[in-house]
């Protein structure tokens, strides 16, 4: 019997060391295991990738005004529709589509007599007339032309403020994916090459944030912290700018 219980005593310490190791190998594999997640976690490299792109502007947009002063206000009005009757003719000889200007009301305001001070008196001495017109083309070339040739208008007495025409670009939008989306590409290769440089690997990419997007003129080195979108000439560049974060393996 007292060989029986001690046998049975053996098993009862071996079972209870065996235990021991296992919770011991088990915290030992465990702590690795949080310690290369941490590890996993803060070792991150973020770099920052770019692209560019050239692109000629494919709509146009161009804003002029013309006034009138008269002393009487009908005949103001008059002159202001004579105005635009011989502006539209002159867009149509120039074959400009109907649907591609429009003009604004009129807007009328009255000039008041000077006082031998300097001052305004409460007499109207006339009236100043003048009417918005805006004309907007996918031609860019062609409503440029159009713009130069403003001085035929002045030929008919009209007294014309051209003003300077602007240059869009339309698919912007789905320009602007196709551009992170190149720019998130370079940051990769870039952070690639860094890591694999000193025998790392990149993993997962954590983060990524949008830079700056903005579009210059073709030969610009213009940048801003806020973008910029040039409207002056028609020849651009389209820069986009994307901060992506990998995991270092």
């Amino acid at each position: 019997m007292k060989d029986i219980r001690e046998i049975k005593d053996y098993q009862i310490v071996l079972l209870g060391l065996l235990i021991a190791l296992g919770a011991i190998i088990s915290t030992y594999i465990l702590s690795n295991a949080v310690v290369s997640y941490q590890k996993m976690n803060t070792q991150t490299l973020t770099v920052t990738g770019s692209a560019s792109q050239e692109i000629k502007s494919d709509l146009a947009v161009w804003n002029l005004t013309y006034e009138v002063r008269s002393k009487d206000l009908k005949d103001g009005y008059a002159k202001v529709n004579a105005d635009k009757k011989q502006i539209t003719d002159f867009l149509n000889a120039k074959g400009v589509a109907a649907e591609a200007y429009k003009f604004t009301p009129i807007s009328s305001y009255p000039v008041y007599k000077r006082m031998p001070n300097g001052y305004d008196s409460n007499e109207i001495d006339g009236y100043r007339l003048s009417q918005n017109l805006e004309v907007t083309l996918n031609d860019v070339d062609k409503l440029t032309q159009l713009s130069e040739n403003t001085s035929q208008l002045v030929n008919k007495n009209i007294e014309v403020s051209s003003n300077r025409v602007d240059y869009y670009v339309s698919n912007l939008d789905e320009l602007k994916i196709k551009m992170l989306a190149q720019a998130t590409k370079d940051a990769k290769e870039r952070a690639k090459s860094m890591v694999e440089s000193t025998g790392g690997h990149i993993g997962v990419m954590n983060e990524a944030r949008m830079g700056v997007f903005q579009i210059v003129a073709k030969n610009s080195t213009d940048v801003s912290d806020y973008g910029i979108y040039n409207t002056s000439a028609k020849d651009k560049k389209i820069n986009a700018v994307v901060n992506a974060t990998f995991t270092i393996k």
